[in-house]
């Protein structure tokens, strides 16, 4: 999979959780209305909206500490490759005699990576899901 594959995935789970989030206002609006006129059940259906968010939130937040996981992983993995150029291309001799290829190879790689989109948003801690405004108004 390539730099720019990952930053499209990226990018559309992003749009995903966004629509997610809208979706689910809609529908505690919805509900909100209903428990203001004379609907006895959709208080409940309110709090049991608001579990829902609040699993959605544990999920994105989950995964957002999976993805700085990885990052930090590839991280490692450029620093290693610095401190050893052996490992900066695939073409060289495993013992050090390899030369480090510009552009390519395992640091190419990581570097592409590291400088993407996905990985500079990753980097900063920048995520996505629901957020604690959203789980707030639901109640």
């Amino acid at each position: 999979m390539d730099i720019q594959t990952i930053d499209q995935q990226y990018q559309q789970l992003q749009t995903e959780s966004q629509q997610l989030g809208q979706q689910l206002q809609v529908l505690a609006g919805k509900l909100q209305t209903a428990a203001q006129g004379s609907s006895t059940d959709a208080r409940e259906w309110l709090l049991n909206l608001r579990e829902v968010a609040l699993a959605i939130q544990s999920e994105q937040q989950q995964m957002s500490a999976l993805l700085q996981a990885i990052h930090g992983m590839w991280q490692n993995q450029a620093q290693q490759a610095a401190a050893n150029p052996a490992m900066a291309g695939f073409g060289g001799s495993p013992m050090g005699g390899g030369v480090p290829q510009q552009g390519g190879g395992l640091m190419g790689a990581l570097g592409g990576f590291l400088n993407s989109g996905f990985g500079r948003a990753i980097e900063m801690g920048a995520g996505f899901g629901l957020g604690d405004d959203l789980i707030n108004r639901i109640l």
